[in-house]
This record gives C-alpha cells, sequence and structure tokens, in this order.
C-alpha cells in the first residue's frame, strides 16, 4: 500500500510541483498527488514516541493581516499530549498577553508545528486545525493537560488547546546540530556509571577466579611428594 499522500496535496501546489519537475524531485514528492487524496493521516507509534519525549516545540499560525506568526512553547516533557490517534492538546500557559495565537486561530484554525530531538537528531512537521476551549468552558479538560503523568502543572493556565492532526511529515537529519540539556547529559552520566559499575565487578569477579586458579596451581606444585 503506498503512503498516506494527504501531506502532499496540502503542500505541493502548482509552483511547488513545476520546481520539482525543474529539478528532478518529482518522482519522490509531487507524483503522490496523481492519486486522490487519501485524507488526515493518524499518528503512529513513531510519532507519538517523539512527542512524548519533547518539552518544547514551535507552533505556526496565520494572523488577520496575512502574515505568518510562529510562537516557542516549552513545559515539562509531555506537555503536548496525545488524546487520540488523531488529536492532540496541551494546556496554554500565561505569558504575555498579547493573545496573538489565540487570536489567530479565532478567525483561521490552520497550525503547523515544529518538533526537533536535538540528540537524536529528528525533525517532525505537523499540520492540523486548532482551537482554544477556555478554561471556564471545560475546567476538566485543562485539568487533563495539566496532569503530566504524575505531575501536575502548577504555573497558571488559561485555557486549553486541542489540535485535530491533518497531516506529518519526517524531515532530513542532515542538517541538525545535537544539542544536550543538563537533564540528558545526566542520564547519559547514570547510564554510564551504571556500565561501569557492573563492568568493574566482572572484572573483580575475573580477578578472584584467576587468583583461584593461581592458588590451585601453587598447591599442586608444591605438594608432598608421592612416596615412591
Amino acid at each position: 500500500m503506498p503512503p498516506n499522500n494527504h501531506y502532499h496535496h496540502l503542500m505541493f501546489g502548482p509552483a511547488a510541483i513545476a520546481r520539482q519537475q525543474v529539478d528532478g524531485s518529482y518522482t519522490a514528492y509531487g507524483s503522490q498527488t496523481e492519486r486522490p487524496d487519501d485524507g488526515p493521516m493518524p499518528l503512529d507509534d513513531r510519532e507519538k514516541a517523539m512527542i512524548r519525549a519533547l518539552d518544547q516545540f514551535q507552533i505556526a499560525t496565520v494572523s488577520e493581516s496575512g502574515w505568518p506568526y510562529i510562537q516557542y512553547r516549552s513545559g515539562p516533557k509531555g506537555f503536548l499530549q496525545i488524546l487520540d490517534d488523531h488529536t492532540l492538546g496541551f494546556a496554554d500557559f500565561a505569558g504575555n498577553h498579547q493573545y496573538v495565537t489565540a487570536a489567530n486561530l479565532d478567525h483561521d484554525d490552520r497550525v503547523a508545528i515544529f518538533l526537533v530531538d536535538y540528540p537524536l537528531r529528528q525533525r517532525l512537521k505537523l499540520y492540523g486545525r486548532a482551537r482554544t476551549i477556555e478554561a471556564a468552558d471545560d475546567p476538566e479538560l485543562l485539568g487533563r493537560l495539566q496532569k503530566i503523568g504524575d505531575l501536575t502543572v502548577a504555573a497558571t493556565c488559561e485555557r486549553s488547546v486541542v489540535i485535530d492532526v491533518e497531516a506529518f511529515d519526517w524531515n532530513c537529519t542532515r542538517s541538525i546540530i545535537p544539542r544536550y540539556d543538563a537533564a540528558y547529559l545526566a542520564d547519559l552520566s547514570e547510564v554510564y556509571q551504571r556500565k561501569a559499575a557492573e563492568r568493574e565487578t566482572e572484572l573483580l569477579q575475573r580477578i578472584s577466579e584467576l587468583e583461584d586458579q593461581l592458588r590451585q596451581s601453587s598447591t599442586h606444585r608444591t605438594g608432598p611428594d608421592t612416596p615412591s
């Protein structure tokens, strides 16, 4: 079965296809639009694993003047939550009160989300339609989104943002510069320390075995002569 082509239908207009045909990449990309649109793409295990592992992302909306607006969002790891195979949600923390993203969604619900895992050099683009739900209108949903595993977000949250995923695309990893935060390095250090301790235990056990063999060999060589 060919891959879902909804992303191709959303992103590749006539101008993009014309460029691909000139540059020789049409077969890999634009040709996917030759068959009917498969429709929205469900999130698979790979996408879900990346989303759960990240503590930041960029979200782009369309302003009333027609200009794109990009906002950086961050929170505890996993704060962008998977509600089902087609839906994401997050609690909207109180910010600088410009309300550009929230206002943009009032008139145009289209969003693009850019997610990057710097240590693993993975990059995922998500496209969807988003809506805001004020805290007073659905406090239960906001409470659910504020709870991340055993952690409850203490920051002030004004609303929920729910995103119906339309399509996604994995980017090439070639140009991603790896970056490592303190938590990642601490986890890595713990792994190395554990492996070093396991290796030390193995070496000490092997040394003990060799010492036993030496003692047994020495006893055999220096033992009493057998009478003739």
